[in-house]
């Protein structure tokens, strides 16, 4: 059967299948990243994994995968393969299109992973049919991915979807990527974690905790919660008017709150809107498998373009 390889390389773990024609996975294997051991080993790794894989499809389908999609954190260089730096793995400029490449002997595709969910969720989940969708990924940070046509713009240097470093707080808290008030410092999970825990007097508290207190009619909670909606509000109305898309869809942790969370983002976003139109808002419908999908996509695609090429005049 053929079949490639879809690699989702996260800060701690990497979740891995071989994908069939139709997306369908026909193996998964998870393997920690080993980043503790510096980014050398977490470089050697996903290579020894990547060939076991190949190994696997060898040994139970008949022939080694017909190529592989990597979905790596961080700043990703997709043009040139280049996993050009991730704080939680350590690494920087690492080549990794080319070094998967010449250890599997097969085309490689090298993408950013909430990129990679997102065209998952665009294709595939939440999204399928839609032409234009923005996938907003809402964990200790907040990343997005914009759709467009059944595919997903990286921007001109890599950086498109980054809706989490729009400010939405002029002179507001500081951010590690130098600006104030920056949307992630408010709405990501990390954020409410961190105003909850403050709110509450528990250190342990986060964003899970506020949800529930929220439900339970907990007033301290309801202000942590709605000061997060309305920001949150504040950068998707912002990116609603800059790319029109017909369909928003919210994943990462704190869209695991459910209504909790969407019934009153959607009454901000629908308060703040004038001319605009107000998309479909959805939460993500592939959870922690959006990656691999989106890997094995990326993978899929690569093939379709090397056999257009082949078949060109």
């Amino acid at each position: 059967m053929r079949h490639v390889i879809a690699l989702d390389v996260g800060g701690t773990g990497m979740k891995a299948a071989l994908a069939g024609p139709r997306g369908e996975l026909l193996h998964r294997a998870r393997r920690p990243t080993g980043r503790e051991h510096g980014p050398d080993a977490v470089v050697a790794g996903i290579l020894d994994f990547a060939a076991e894989l190949r190994a696997y499809g060898a040994e139970h389908f008949g022939t080694p995968a017909s190529a592989a999609g990597v979905a790596v954190p961080g700043i990703v260089d997709e043009a040139r393969g280049i996993a050009v730096y991730a704080a939680n793995l350590g690494w920087r400029d690492v080549p990794l299109r080319d070094l998967l490449a010449e250890r599997l002997g097969i085309p490689v595709a090298l993408g950013h992973d909430v990129r990679t969910g997102g065209l998952a969720e665009g294709r595939v989940g939440a999204g399928r049919g839609a032409d234009r969708f923005l996938f907003v990924a809402l964990g200790t940070g907040i990343a997005g991915a914009i759709g467009v046509d059944g595919r997903v713009e990286a921007g001109a240097h890599g950086f498109a979807g980054e809706i989490g470093h729009i400010v939405v707080r002029p002179g507001g808290a500081p951010c590690p990527c130098g600006q104030h008030g920056c949307l992630e410092r408010f709405a990501s999970a990390a954020a409410v974690s961190e105003a909850w825990a403050t709110a509450s007097g528990d250190p342990d508290a986060d964003a899970a905790d506020c949800a529930k207190a929220v439900d339970s009619g907990d007033p301290r909670a309801q202000a942590v919660w709605q000061q997060a909606v309305d920001a949150l509000a504040d950068g998707l109305v912002t990116a609603l008017t800059l790319l029109d898309p017909s369909t928003l869809i919210i994943g990462g942790g704190l869209a695991e709150a459910g209504e909790t969370l969407f019934t009153p983002l959607r009454e901000a976003i629908r308060h703040r809107l004038t001319f605009q139109k107000q998309p479909s808002i959805v939460p993500a419908a592939l959870g922690d498998t959006a990656g691999c999908l989106g890997a094995g996509l990326l993978a899929w695609d690569l093939l379709d373009r090397t056999d257009r090429m082949e078949v060109s005049p």
